[in-house]
């Protein structure tokens, strides 16, 4: 190797053979710049030692030896910006020798671990590589309990920014690391130790340290994961590590104090605590390593591999690079004391020749790092120094070293110098250069990891702990540790980092010296880290700066190999000739072979002691030397081959006589055996062919035989089968006619009979029209005011009776005045024993009354029976009806469709069919965009978390006393959602939302099947009532138009409409006064009730009293109140007709002198009395004729109604003719299908309608339920005032008390909170609560509670409580779901609030596009105030993130089910035994125990998603996509295992695909979920298992598989075939003509080049608007949710 070009394993070669030669030391010093390549060469020279020498035992010490590569460069290098491998620390390697110079053993020293990267990198650097392996091997099951996550979730690895080193997988890497630690004897046990140590580096560093407010102090919250980690990764306690990382101790002479800490200080500390742990876990894996590679044989001589940091400069150089370049200097320096001084100091101690060469000396530059007041003198005398700074250090080097030629000051920095180093000068940044130097670590951290419960931990922060044993020392050297023993720790003494490094230094380099050293320079081809790229000027730059050129010009000059003459002589006997041994003299004899084997003088010189040679000289006597002793050997070789060949022939010749007498005998023994055996076999085959010739023809004859009674006996059969189906035939045509002629007539009957319903129904609307023309007559009023002439004559005489008795009673009043008081005492007695014996006989009526309404609640029971039972039979009688005329209509119906078909494809053109292709493409393109949208507010959420980590970060690094407070005007929504204002109007949203649905499709957009119909009835519902008012419209309307040209009214038919108007008045004025009554005495019980419902309930004897004492005021006050409203009534209608009367005047008089005697009566009536009775008459006439009015409007009314009845029905009719047509024309099985869907259909409607109706009496018993109950505690909250006012009763007369109460106000659905309560509100109703407790509560009871709240501020005109209720609100969902990421029910219970919040919004908003469906009292419910636009889309997106979300956790529950039991598991009894021949059961994908799954498994949870979601109130539209995205990963999931498994594509496997997903299909049905598109996006594998089912042969069926395989790709279908399996011996593989067929009937498709699906695709979600039919005053809060502070308003 020593004639190849320069190579590693030449200097490694040169090496070893000049140890074994001279039994001398050796070291190989790799030198060069950051990146050039020494570690890569070190390896490569430890890896020539370990092959070349071998192990001098058996265990393995080379191996071991190669295997602490791994180790050191996973725990000691880093990425660089100048080297992807950096080593961060130097290391020097001593391969100990025996004898025989074989390996046995190694020791290892470090030098100036960098700590500092271990919590800080500058920009596209890494932390060390361990730290990412460990990360990238987080989801390993055996690092679970480190909670790791990939790297750019720790601070300590992210801040560089790249995490990742292109071309460099950390997984793999790791497995290399565990290989190498399990190689050098680290136990399992101990490895997890080291990785729990490194875990806890990780988590240190991202522990959240909050700032008080006073600047001075710092926090720890103890529910931070990171640091309950970091302490039980290590083992320590949680509560001392909280407490002293925030807290210091001070140790004075007389007292001991505990002092908090700022920010800074604790992020200090805490970094300094990362590092120390990092040092001594490093420093601990070493002295493993040296205990690995330790021997306890002796060792002759070793071979040290120095590969140390490289020189270093970059845009900031601290304390690290100072000290590598240091290093660096006085490796130079080594360098040219080898090379320069000794060189030329042997030539003149030898006296030789020579011409002295100048060559760089850097002598004066280490000086001044080193000297007495140096650079490192000088940082730790500062750092003594009790509060010394890096600036004052800076002044002192200014002010000590500003006239040394190797050190300047920069002209634009206080705070840094310069030092001109051999290679390059470089400028130091000193901020730092103290705390590095210094190295101190807080004693109480240190004590507390001490204190650690696992062994590993404790042990590495132990003093007094001994260093790695070392390699024994050569009989020559004697070798020290690197590490000096360290004293007992004392503060004031405690060694620098600086001191440590430079006595290290001092001790290589006395290693060094006492070796023969070998230098392998690095040069780096260029700066920028790329392959075949060579920079010439760099390069030479860089041979300059390491003295290369200046070797090599000395080298040229001098003579680099000399040998002692004595040494010479021992070596190159060989070469001196016989004669010239007979001279005693050694230098002559070595002149004497110099002269005579090298002729040019030049090539050698003669010294005192030695013998000089030029370059290459030793090398070619080496080669004659060679020669010499290859020839001889050759001769020996000649000869003893030539023996050997001979001994060799003899043998073989003897042998092979024998083998041939051998053979011989045994080739004639085995012909005749032949012949013998070939007689025997004619003879033998004679007689059995004579015996198959007889046996054929015997079976021959024996088969026509059989073959002529069969066949003789199916033409005989075949003839009387005939007959039987001819007899068959004729008794079929019989019965079939017989059939079709009855249902004829049974048609005809169904239409006379519709014919006679209508003529009947006009004859009976022609009656009815009659009777009421009779009813408006002039003659029926006379007939019914019959006898009202005498009425008012008996009327007459009463009044005068009456007022004869007023003036009796007038004289008798006088006479009695003296008698009056005492006839009121007497009434005050016995109305008081009169109350309490009232009071005691209510007791018994309470509880007949009570009887009585349970007897009446039962009869109304019974009357629902009865009522349902009638509808019922009416019902199936219209059933019947509508049959008949359904049969009557078919043909025609079919007809009519047949006509319209063709119709429709006579008109179908090139421009439908364009506008068709423009449709789909719109729809497409707009799905995609809804999928680029929610793609792009998936990842906005997750920037949005990154953005919230390093918000965090940065609060802790920055944050400041007091609070600030934001801008009133500014939006937290542009930090919350990071959206541009949208001011739009929802108009255009509503009409996008209904595109959109419209595009979709009814299979997309379809809803629960019972709300469906629920809503479809309320639409009927409110169309009858449309119809209705527009009818009584019309009415009005003409008779409106009757009335305008009709002639000027008379006297009396003014008179008439005037009493109607004030009758009507005055009744309405009554009922209100009554209804204003009900309402106080309802609001004095509610308030009676509330103010007693605190108290202790009374004794149970006095309730029966009290109830009936209040029952009985009840009744009282309604009997007194209906005659005062009769009274009322008489009286104003007194005054009314007196008003009439004077208004009449004079033209009435002439009429009543007309009449001069009444026709019952002949006394004579005044002229004032006969008005009076006129009127009176004629009043009453105006009642009677409004009462008949009424009933008139009752029956038109009931008329109306029946008409609406009817027309509904007909409308029924009509919808059940069409549905009957379109039944017709589907096939047998869909009309089956679609008849039962029909009739599930009307069972649901009638099973809600009969709900309803039950619902209603269940309301109604309940009302009556809880206002007895209201009435019991009345009647206790009674009794106390009763007690009170006994004796207020004595003293007064008993007078109906009147009570005056407040006017009670309806509630507005709004709810009123306080500003402060904002928190708690947010808490109770979001971040706090939980799906259980609103159980049994109105589904999104959250969201309209916000929305109340939210409404009161709109309301009040608060804008700032409408902005921070939103931000909280949204805040907090987010807060929520991240908190519960894996809960599927809380997820859903927000999706569906957060949704219904936002349908609220829009509902409310005013815009009369969401406002199609409200009612009056709902649009009374919207926002007046402000326009909530740009949060609705906030709502909308976070809707976006919570469905995103909610598939995330529900496929994470799915996707482990969907293998095993879509494809592994047995559903269809025996198929288990129908399985591919050749293979063997797979135990990874069909196990066998707990973690198998069935199809029910996947069932089950579909069925617990859809109840989740079904009973927290989730939108039916968004149920439907989330089953089918459901639904797509399980076909992508099973078809993806389908296409790289060849065991189960087999028959039987397409079967137990087809029977699987028939269930799904049909548990969509049972569910209502088929119309969500989930059944076509399991196409894919349903034509999957179709294509394992189908003839792979011929090429129809290469025909049948291209039309039928639509949704598969060209490359999926041939991938099934090529992995198709048969089943059994008897079936073929699928042959490669067939698949070639496949391929060429299907390479004009544009199929995508992907074989397996992407089973994360996420479809785009749409939130169709559902508007809510509760209006915000019925919505009650339970008191579970503790809002006591919500104020109704």
């Amino acid at each position: 190797m020593g004639d190849m070009d320069p190579h590693i394993f030449a200097v490694a070669e040169e090496a070893y053979k000049q140890m074994a030669r001279d039994e001398k030391n050796q070291s190989i010093i790799v030198s060069g710049e950051s990146g050039a390549g020494k570690t890569v060469s070190a390896k490569y020279a430890m890896r020539y030692f370990t092959t070349v020498s071998g192990s001098a035992s058996d265990t393995n010490i080379e191996e071991k030896v190669l295997a602490s590569s791994p180790i050191m460069e996973a725990i000691g290098n880093a990425k660089t910006t100048r080297n992807d491998n950096s080593s961060r620390f130097g290391k020097y390697i001593q391969i100990g020798f025996d004898k025989r110079y074989r390996i046995i053993g190694a020791n290892m020293r470090t030098y100036l671990l960098e700590k500092s990267r271990v919590v800080f990198q500058a920009d596209d650097e890494r932390n060390y590589h361990i730290f990412y392996q460990l990360c990238a091997a987080a989801s390993l099951p055996e690092f679970k309990e480190l909670a790791l996550t990939c790297a750019e979730d720790f601070f300590y690895t992210s801040q560089g920014g790249n995490t990742v080193i292109e071309g460099v997988d950390d997984a793999e890497d790791f497995e290399k690391t565990r290989q190498a630690f399990t190689l050098v004897g680290v136990r399992e046990s101990h490895q997890i130790s080291i990785f729990k140590i490194i875990a806890s580096i990780l988590h240190l560093g991202n522990v959240e340290i909050q700032a008080e407010r006073d600047g001075e102090s710092c926090r720890v919250s103890p529910e931070d994961e990171h640091l309950s980690d970091f302490c039980r990764l290590l083992g320590v306690e949680l509560s001392q590590m909280e407490h002293w990382l925030c807290h210091r101790k001070l140790v004075t002479t007389s007292e001991t104090y505990v002092k908090t800490m700022s920010l800074q200080q604790v992020v200090n500390a805490r970094d300094a605590l990362a590092k120390h742990i990092y040092a001594q876990l490093f420093h601990w894996i070493v002295e493993h390593v040296n205990k690995a590679l330790h021997t306890s044989l002796k060792q002759h001589s070793f071979i040290g591999v120095l590969d140390i940091y490289g020189f270093e400069t970059f845009e900031v150089n601290s304390f690290e690079q100072f000290c590598i370049n240091y290093a660096n200097e006085k490796l130079q320096q080594q360098f040219n004391s080898h090379v320069f001084k000794l060189e030329q100091e042997e030539y003149m101690k030898e006296q030789i020749p020579w011409t002295l060469i100048d060559f760089y000396d850097n002598q004066p530059c280490i000086d001044l790092i080193e000297a007495k007041l140096g650079i490192l003198d000088l940082l730790d005398e500062e750092c003594k120094v009790p509060k010394g700074t890096d600036q004052n250090w800076t002044q002192k080097l200014y002010d000590r070293h500003s006239g040394s030629q190797h050190f300047q000051k920069p002209r634009m920095s206080n705070k840094a110098f310069i030092v001109i180093h051999f290679a390059d000068k470089v400028e130091y940044l000193s901020d730092g250069f103290l705390e590095k130097n210094r190295d101190t670590v807080y004693e109480e951290q240190i004590n507390i990891l001490k204190a650690s419960k696992f062994p590993l931990v404790a042990d590495l922060f132990h003093d007094g702990k001994d260093s790695a044993p070392t390699a024994t020392a050569s009989s020559k050297i004697n070798i020290r540790s690197s590490r000096p023993p360290v004293k007992a720790s004392n503060k004031e003494h405690k060694k620098t980092v600086g001191y440590q490094f430079r006595s290290s230094l001092h001790l290589l380099m006395e290693t060094l010296n006492a070796t023969t050293p070998h230098y392998v320079r690095c040069i780096k081809p260029n700066d920028e880290k790329l392959p075949f790229h060579f920079n010439p000027k760099r390069a030479v730059q860089q041979l300059r700066a390491c003295g290369v050129l200046e070797t090599i010009r000395i080298s040229a000059a001098g003579y680099p190999s000399r040998w002692s003459y004595h040494d010479f002589f021992n070596r190159y006997r060989v070469l001196v000739k016989k004669r010239d041994l007979a001279n005693s003299d050694k230098k002559a004899i070595c002149r004497s072979v110099l002269e005579s084997l090298i002729k040019d003088p030049d090539k050698f010189q003669f010294g005192r002691t030695k013998i000089f040679f030029r370059a290459g000289q030793v090398a070619y006597l080496e080669k004659l030397r060679a020669d010499k002793f290859r020839a001889a050997t050759i001769m020996i070789q000649k000869a003893v081959r030539g023996w050997l060949q001979k001994v060799k022939y003899r043998r073989l010749k003897g042998a092979t006589l024998i083998l041939q007498r051998y053979c011989r005998g045994y080739l004639a023994r085995r012909l005749a055996k032949h012949l013998r055996r070939t007689r025997a076999a004619v003879v033998l085959q004679k007689q059995y062919r004579m015996q198959r010739a007889r046996r054929a023809y015997q079976r021959v004859r024996r088969a026509a035989v059989v073959i002529q009674a069969f066949a003789r006996g199916m033409f005989v059969r075949r003839i009387y089968h005939q007959v039987l189906r001819e007899h068959k035939a004729t008794i079929i045509q019989k019965h079939v006619r017989g059939w079709m002629a009855r249902r004829r007539f049974q048609r005809l009957r169904g239409a006379a009979v519709v014919i006679q319903c209508g003529f009947r129904r006009l004859k009976a609307k022609q009656a009815l029209k009659a009777l009421r023309i009779e009813a408006r007559s002039a003659e029926h009023l006379k007939r019914l005011n019959v006898g009202m002439e005498n009425k008012i004559v008996q009327l007459q005489r009463k009044i005068d009776d009456q007022n004869k008795e007023l003036k009796t009673l007038s004289e008798q009043l006088s006479a009695i005045t003296s008698t009056h008081t005492m006839e009121v005492e007497k009434l005050k007695k016995e109305v008081a024993c009169y109350q309490q014996s009232q009071g005691e006989d209510r007791g018994p009526q309470l509880q007949e009354e009570v009887e009585s309404l349970r007897t009446e609640l039962q009869r109304a029971h019974s009357e629902r029976k009865v009522l349902e039972d009638t509808h019922t039979r009416e019902k199936d009688e219209l059933r019947k009806r509508v049959a008949d005329l359904e049969q009557e209509n078919a043909l025609l119906k079919n007809e009519k469709e047949q006509l319209n078909n063709q119709i429709l494809c006579q008109s179908k053109d090139e421009f439908a069919q364009n506008s068709v292709k423009e449709n789909l493409m719109m729809k497409k393109e707009l799905e995609e965009e809804r999928s680029r949208y929610q793609n792009l507010v998936k990842e906005y959420s997750r920037l949005e978390q990154r953005y919230d980590n390093l918000r965090d970060e940065m609060t802790i690094l920055k944050q400041t006393p007091g609070h600030r407070r934001n801008p009133s005007n500014q939006s937290s929504l542009e930090s919350d959602s990071n959206y541009p204002s949208i001011s739009t109007s929802e108009v255009g949203d509503t009409e996008d939302t209904l595109q959109q649905v419209e595009e979709i499709g009814l299979e997309k957009a379809a809803m629960d099947m019972t709300v469906f119909l629920k809503l479809q009835k309320r639409v009927r519902e409110l169309e009858q009532e449309r119809k209705k008012l527009q009818v009584q419209l019309e009415k009005k309307e003409q008779q409106d138009g009757k009335r305008v040209p009709a002639d000027q009214p008379s006297n009396d038919s003014d008179l008439d409409q005037d009493a109607d108007l004030a009758y009507n008045s005055l009744k309405r004025q009554e009922l209100e006064s009554e209804n204003k009554k009900l309402k106080n005495e309802l609001n004095e019980l509610r308030k009676a009730v509330a103010d007693q419902a605190s108290e202790h309930s009374p004794a149970a004897a006095g309730t029966p009293d009290s109830y009936s004492l209040l029952l009985n005021q009840l009744r009282v006050a309604n009997e007194e109140l209906e005659v005062r409203k009769e009274e009322v009534l008489i009286l104003r209608t007194q005054i009314v007709s007196a008003d009439q009367r004077r208004l009449a005047g004079k033209g009435s008089e002439p009429n009543i002198n007309a009449r001069t005697s009444w026709p019952n009566s002949e006394k004579h009536v005044d002229q004032e009395d006969a008005i009076e009775a006129y009127h009176g008459v004629c009043q009453t006439n105006r009642l009677l004729e409004a009462q008949l009015q009424a009933q008139s409007r009752e029956h038109e009314e009931e008329v109306d109604n029946l008409k609406a009845q009817l027309e509904a029905l007909k409308e029924e009719m009509d919808r059940q003719q069409q549905t009957f047509c379109q039944t017709l024309l589907l096939s047998p099985e869909a009309q089956v299908e679609f008849g039962i869907q029909q009739e599930m259909s009307r069972l649901t409607n009638e099973n809600l309608d009969l709900k309803e109706l039950v619902e209603k009496l269940e309301k109604n018993e309940r009302k009556l339920k809880k206002q007895l109950k209201i009435y019991m505690k009345k009647v206790q909250d009674l009794e106390a005032a009763q007690a009170l006012a006994q004796s207020e009763r004595k003293r007064h007369e008993l007078n109906r008390q009147v009570t005056v109460q407040r006017k009670e106000k309806d509630f507005q659905g709004m709810l009123e909170y306080h500003k402060e309560d904002e928190a708690l509100l947010i808490r109770n109703l979001v971040t706090e609560l939980k799906p259980q407790v609103l159980a049994g509560a109105v589904p999104c009871l959250p969201a309209y509670i916000l929305y109340m709240c939210l409404r009161h501020a709109d309301y009040v005109n608060d804008d700032l409580k409408v902005h921070s209720l939103l931000t909280s609100t949204i805040n907090g969902i987010k807060k929520v779901l991240k908190k519960h990421n894996e809960d599927f029910e809380m997820t859903s219970f927000w999706l569906s609030n957060t949704c219904r919040l936002l349908h609220c919004l829009k509902q409310y908003s005013g815009d009369e596009g969401f406002m199609t469906q409200n009612t009056a009292k709902q649009n009374e419910h919207c926002l007046k105030n402000f326009d909530l636009t740009e949060y609705r889309q906030v709502l909308s997106d976070l809707s976006i993130q919570i469905y995103q979300q909610l598939i995330k956790i529900a496929e994470g529950l799915l996707q482990p089910m969907i293998v095993s039991a879509m494809l592994e598991n047995e559903s269809i009894q025996g198929l288990s035994g129908v399985k591919p021949t050749g293979y063997r059961k797979r135990t990874s994908s069909m196990p066998e125990g707990d973690n198998s799954y069935c199809l029910e498994a996947i069932i089950r949870q579909m069925n617990s998603f859809h109840t989740v979601m079904c009973d927290q109130g989730l939108d039916p539209e968004i149920i439907l996509q989330v089953f089918r995205q459901l639904f797509y990963m399980i076909n992508a999931v099973t078809l993806n295992n389908l296409l790289l498994r060849k065991d189960v594509c087999s028959w039987s496997t397409g079967m137990q695909l087809r029977y699987n997903i028939s269930q799904l299909e049909e548990w969509l049905r049972g569910r209502n979920l088929h119309q969500s598109g989930a059944v076509e996006t399991m196409e894919p594998l349903i034509q999957a298992a179709q294509l394992l089912q189908l003839k792979k042969k011929s090429p129809e069926d290469a025909e049948a598989i291209c039309s039928l395989c639509t949704a598969l790709s060209t490359q999926q279908i041939v991938k099934i075939l090529n992995l198709y399996t048969p089943l059994n011996e008897f079936e073929e593989r699928v042959t490669v003509a067939f698949i070639r067929t496949i391929q060429a009937q299907l390479q004009d498709r544009n199929d995508p080049q992907q074989l397996l699906l992407d089973f994360k695709h996420m479809f785009p979600v749409l939130f169709p608007f559902n508007p809510s039919s509760l209006t915000m005053d019925s919505i009650h809060i339970p008191a579970c949710l503790n809002l006591e502070f919500l104020n109704e308003v």
